[in-house]
């Protein structure tokens, strides 16, 4: 597996609105209609990475923790289906059900949406505040398949803390890592 970083997305950038197709209640759903009271977490993500395999229980676990809060989180694979088909929306569905995601999976076809948030890997996260402006791009803790540190989703807790504590954004934000999008060959 390719190691792939995530892109730069700098702070107090505006949250690219989109209109995507929810896998579970199979209607398109909007980025306004999703997003959380105090916060927005939006997650690109698929079914067969291994960073991402590796992370689901925590993406849950904060999820879970912090939909009471007012955060509200997202979850938005763009891989390529036809090159990568265990990404394809009915097994996103599965995954839901499988892994009991308490956050919307949205499936961007066109790739419109990836492109938009320039993002790059699987998982790559944004954290933005009650504006959708930008306060966190980076990776979800320090902890990658196969090195022995406990998932704990730190970072990522970190930045939803400092917008719920009316904090400042976090001073040092790693890339996070992972596979790379499976981008569409035109």
């Amino acid at each position: 597996m390719a190691l792939t970083e995530s892109n730069s997305f700098e702070n107090e950038t505006l949250a690219p609105d989109f209109a995507l197709q929810d896998v579970v209640k199979e209607k398109t759903v909007t980025l306004q209609g999703l997003k959380g009271q105090k916060g927005t977490v939006i997650m690109f993500i698929c079914n067969h990475c291994p960073f991402v395999i590796h992370v689901n229980a925590q993406l849950v676990k904060l999820a879970n923790a912090y939909k009471n809060k007012g955060i509200g989180f997202i979850a938005i694979s763009s891989n390529d289906v036809e090159n990568y088909p265990q990404d394809r929306p009915e097994l996103m569905k599965q995954v839901v059900a499988d892994l009991n995601y308490p956050f919307p999976y949205l499936y961007d076809e066109s790739q419109d949406v990836a492109k938009a948030y320039d993002a790059a890997c699987t998982p790559d996260f944004y954290v933005f505040n009650t504006s959708l402006k930008a306060t966190y791009h980076g990776q979800l803790d320090h902890s990658r398949p196969g090195n022995g540190i406990p998932v704990s989703g730190e970072d990522l807790r970190k930045a939803i803390d400092a917008i719920l504590n009316n904090e400042l954004p976090l001073d040092n934000q790693k890339p996070s890592v992972g596979c790379g999008i499976k981008w569409k060959v035109k």
